[in-house]
């Protein structure tokens, strides 16, 4: 018989149902199997964030229930991508993403893989008003669910000094993703939704 490193099949509904108390806020997101070439990870919502992930390499979602959407940062210049219940996406490489997950009890699995050494990711956070990068955080990604909430806590201890604007001088509220959605919406730079 085969090594089966990573167990026998199992029954995703079941495993959700299972796991459901941990893909709550604040973080939304466990790890499948530990120990794989791929990072494969199941997010609930609801969750609003402020921060636009680069990821070296591509990233597969799979919106299993409820909707969310991809908040994408291009130059300064937003876009969304609305990610239906049901619906499958490969990201490119670096395209720089902020998932949105409003609904409550919504189910994705998003698949990745492995960073090899000296390939880092980044986080970083752009003003809602002009777009303009505030700060950014880069980082060897070992443990996808500890690392997220590490970086972010980083950004919100940060000053207001270091998370003002250069280009516009707005100050983005850190913690406050709320505030930061609702800049955005007032500044007319979010696309309505599709």
């Amino acid at each position: 018989m085969p090594s089966l490193t990573h167990g026998r099949p199992l029954n995703l509904q079941r495993w959700l149902a299972q796991h459901s108390h941990r893909l709550e806020p604040p973080v939304g997101n466990l790890q499948v199997w530990k120990d794989a070439d791929f990072i494969v990870t199941a997010v609930g919502g609801p969750n609003e964030r402020s921060d636009f992930h680069d990821d070296p390499l591509e990233e597969f979602f799979y919106q299993l229930v409820g909707d969310a959407y991809l908040l994408l940062c291009d130059r300064g210049r937003y876009e969304r991508v609305e990610l239906r219940e049901g619906d499958i996406f490969l990201l490119p490489p670096h395209v720089l993403h902020s998932p949105q997950r409003p609904m409550r009890d919504s189910r994705c699995l998003v698949i990745e893989r492995q960073r090899p050494p000296g390939l880092l990711d980044a986080f970083q956070w752009h003003c809602a008003h002009c777009g303009n990068l505030v700060m950014r955080h880069e980082l060897q990604l070992s443990d996808i669910v500890a690392d997220l909430p590490a970086t972010f806590k980083r950004f919100y201890a940060s000053s207001d000094a270091e998370r003002t604007c250069k280009q516009c001088g707005s100050l983005h509220p850190g913690r406050a993703h709320e505030a930061w959605h609702r800049m955005l919406l007032a500044s007319g730079r979010l696309p309505a939704s599709g």
